[in-house]
């Protein structure tokens, strides 16, 4: 099986947030990372290109393989904003229901716009990833 082609990088987070091309979607980026950092307590690192992780843990992959990963995470992509939370989302229904306009995937929170959900209820959502991490 081969290894995770996203990985932990030393490129900057802040250069990659200061790039994102549209302005609301850039002030998101700033806004989501300052949220996942003060509630996780930790400083983001870039994995890959595009994707700005917290944290590092380690958890078996659907083949039973242990792979490092963040526990949460995001990136601003072109659409919408894509939040991950590595332990998903079934166990937290209670906060989707009062987060506001959003979809999920497995461990992906998608929003359109920052101003579309209720960021208390979102800084609660990463507290339950984190302290399950």
């Amino acid at each position: 099986m081969a290894e995770p082609k996203t990985k932990p990088t030393d490129a900057s987070v802040e250069a990659f947030l200061a790039a994102v091309p549209d302005d609301t979607r850039r002030a998101d980026a700033h806004a989501v990372c300052a949220l996942i950092g003060e509630v996780t307590g930790t400083a983001p690192v870039m994995w890959g290109d595009a994707i700005v992780g917290f944290g590092l843990t380690r958890y078996a992959n659907a083949q039973g393989k242990a792979v490092e990963w963040f526990p949460v995470g995001f990136s601003p992509r072109k659409q919408q904003t894509v939040v991950y939370l590595l332990e998903g989302f079934e166990q937290h229904t209670d906060l989707l229901a009062r987060l506001g306009k959003h979809s999920t995937g497995r461990a992906c929170l998608y929003v359109k716009r920052l101003s579309d959900v209720d960021t208390d209820v979102l800084a609660e959502l990463v507290r339950r990833a984190w302290a399950a991490a």
